[in-house]
């Protein structure tokens, strides 16, 4: 019996088989013969997330053989996916077009479907998380059957698909909006964290992108802006010592100052060169600077020895069901651990702080919420709930993990 486990080896699982179809028709073959088999489905990408979402023991479905682009149309600005294509690689492609994703997230090592499905995002106060650039997909649902659903047609249907998952039924195609390809300035500095405080909202309102680090041994930040420009892409002399810029959560800290100008898709994502597990919280984003303090003030008093960056980031609000950021502008806080350490007890201490602030978890990164919890957060959870209920009634696309979240029997 394979043997799965994720990125930071948090979640294993014992599947009964793996697969790796390479076309939409293998899909479908495959989710029939689980049907016939009466196994589980479950998707993965590269595994990064840090919740059991894809941990089955019936069939592991890999999409790295469906990847690449089926159109692009550089007049619309639009281009469509495989499900399994990596976002480093379709940052080259669609640069070979002109086109760029609008906004991408801290890594690029996902899957265009696994960061879709979770709501992985970037930060920026009027940009929406990468689920918003989704326009129309392609699904297999649990009887084998594809369908289709696109925003001028299916909205509804589309926005419920989204974030769903992989409840719904496993991706086969998604069709992006895009922009113009575009360069970037990145500027980064560190400095106290009262002065990062005071001038916090100032920051967000005059960039594009911002966002921070907190350094709990030093209780200073680390600050990164990123905007539009028309200088031309250049790496910093810091970036020419170290190589691709590794970003606060890798085994080099970042230099005090940084300048670099380049293509959006090379100068957003970082790398993560060490294992860690991590949590977020995507809390209002007028309670986002008193969340951050409470969250500074509590690990400073009781959970001294964590030396993991906090890391704050804004998001604008969306329309996709399951979104944390659904129908309210966002503030993100996230708190992580050395893969090596234990975790469990200063995430459940930080948590309170999160659920205080009426947080949403984000659905990859570790939280302890349960239906009980979450449908109080969702307006559209029992509209969410009823069409997984006519797509999937017998409950093919899930694992004990989301039965649990979503208080299905």
């Amino acid at each position: 019996m394979p043997q799965w486990t994720n990125w930071s080896g948090s979640v294993a699982a014992s599947p009964r088989w793996v697969e790796q179809p390479d076309s939409e028709s293998a899909i479908q073959d495959m989710v029939r013969r689980a049907g016939s088999a009466a196994a589980a489905v479950r998707v993965v990408g590269t595994g990064h997330s840090f919740t059991p979402l894809a941990a089955t023991d019936g069939l592991l479905l890999s999409l790295d053989r469906w990847s690449g682009l089926e159109q692009v149309d550089a007049g619309a600005q639009t281009a469509t996916v495989r499900a399994g294509t990596k976002l480093h690689a379709l940052g080259d492609l669609l640069f070979d077009a002109g086109l760029a994703m609008p906004n991408l997230g801290d890594v690029d090592v996902q899957s265009i479907a696994g960061a879709v499905s979770t709501g992985t995002h970037g930060t920026g106060r009027s940009l929406g998380n990468v689920a918003t650039q989704v326009i129309g997909l392609r699904l297999v649902t649990a009887s084998g059957e594809v369908v289709a659903w696109d925003e001028p047609h299916h909205p509804d249907h589309l926005h419920a698909a989204r974030v769903s998952l992989g409840m719904l039924g496993v991706f086969s195609t998604l069709t992006l909006q895009l922009v113009p390809a575009y360069r970037l300035l990145e500027q980064v500095w560190q400095e106290p964290v009262a002065e990062t405080q005071d001038r916090l909202a100032a920051r967000i309102a005059e960039n594009v992108r911002y966002e921070f680090f907190w350094f709990p041994e030093s209780d200073t930040t680390e600050c990164k802006t990123l905007n539009p420009t028309d200088l031309p892409a250049e790496p910093s002399a810091a970036d020419l010592v170290m190589g691709t810029p590794a970003g606060p959560l890798a085994a080099v800290r970042s230099p005090a100052t940084r300048r670099r100008t380049g293509w959006s898709a090379r100068v957003i994502p970082s790398i993560r060169s060490r294992l860690f597990n991590e949590m977020e919280y995507a809390v209002p984003a007028e309670r986002g600077p008193a969340c951050f303090a409470a969250v500074r003030d509590r690990m400073r008093r009781y959970h001294p020895d964590v030396r993991w960056p906090v890391e704050y980031r804004t998001l604008a609000a969306d329309d996709s069901w399951l979104s944390p950021a659904y129908a309210r502008e966002t503030v993100t806080i996230s708190i992580h651990q050395d893969a090596r350490l234990p975790y469990a007890d200063f995430f459940a201490d930080i948590e309170r702080i999160f659920v205080e602030a009426e947080g949403r978890p984000h659905w990859g990164k570790v939280h302890t919420r349960t239906a009980a919890d979450l449908e109080m957060l969702y307006p559209r959870w029992h509209d969410f709930l009823r069409l997984h209920a006519d797509l999937d009634p017998a409950g093919r696309f899930l694992n004990p993990h989301l039965r649990s979240v979503f208080g299905i029997g």
